[in-house]
C-alpha cells in the first residue's frame, strides 16, 4: 500500500480528496430537496400521508438504522486501524462493515417484498411515490458503496496493492454519506407523517 503523506488540514485535501466531498454535498442536496418536496406534499395531505406511514413497519426502519450505524462505526474504526498499519484488523473490521451493509439490503428487500405483496407500489399514492423513490435511490447508493468497499477489501489484501489510504478514506466518506442519508430518511418517512 502506498503511504504518500497528504496534509489533511488543507481545505483542498480533505480525507478522501475534494472530489468525493463535492459528490457528497451534491447527493445530500438532492436528498434534501426531495425531503423538502415530501414535506410540502405531506402538508397538503396530512391525513393521507399519516395513514400511509402507518402501513410501514417501523421496526424494520429502526433495525435498518441500527445496521447502517453499526456498519458506519466499523468503517470508522477500520480506517483508524489501517492508519496505524494494522491491515489484519482493518480487513476484519471492513468485513463487518460490508456484512452490516448487506444485512441492511436484506431487510430492505424483505420490506419491499411485503409492500409489493400488499399491492403498494410507486403509484399507490403520493406518500408511497416518495417512499419508493427516496428509499430506492438510497439503496442504489448502498449497493454502489458496498461494491466500492468490497473492491477496497480485496485491493488491500493483495501483496502488491495499488489501494492507497486516500482510496480507503474516500470509500469511508461515501459510506458515511449513505449513513447520513438514511438518518435523514428514516425519521421523515417512518416517524413524522
Amino acid at each position: 500500500m502506498q503511504t504518500q503523506q497528504i496534509n489533511h488540514k488543507n481545505f483542498y485535501f480533505p480525507p478522501g480528496g475534494i472530489l468525493i466531498w463535492i459528490i457528497i454535498f451534491l447527493e445530500l442536496l438532492t436528498f434534501g430537496i426531495a425531503l423538502i418536496a415530501m414535506f410540502y406534499y405531506g402538508n397538503q395531505d396530512l391525513e393521507g400521508f399519516n395513514s400511509s406511514r402507518l402501513k410501514l413497519n417501523t421496526t424494520y426502519g429502526m433495525l435498518n438504522t441500527l445496521f447502517l450505524l453499526t456498519s458506519g462505526y466499523f468503517m470508522a474504526v477500520s480506517v483508524t486501524a489501517l492508519k496505524k498499519g494494522d491491515k489484519r484488523n482493518f480487513n476484519k473490521l471492513l468485513f463487518y462493515t460490508v456484512l452490516f451493509g448487506i444485512l441492511f439490503l436484506c431487510l430492505k428487500s424483505l420490506e419491499y417484498y411485503e409492500k409489493l405483496s400488499e399491492g403498494i407500489g410507486i403509484a399507490y399514492n403520493t406518500f408511497f411515490t416518495f417512499y419508493w423513490m427516496l428509499t430506492l435511490f438510497h439503496v442504489i447508493h448502498v449497493v454502489v458503496g458496498l461494491v466500492i468497499l468490497i473492491s477496497v477489501y480485496f485491493g488491500i489484501r493483495k501483496e502488491t496493492s495499488n489501494t492507497t489510504i486516500e482510496d480507503v478514506e474516500a470509500s469511508a466518506a461515501f459510506w458515511h454519506m449513505c449513513d447520513l442519508i438514511w438518518i435523514m430518511l428514516f425519521p421523515v418517512i417512518y416517524l413524522i407523517f
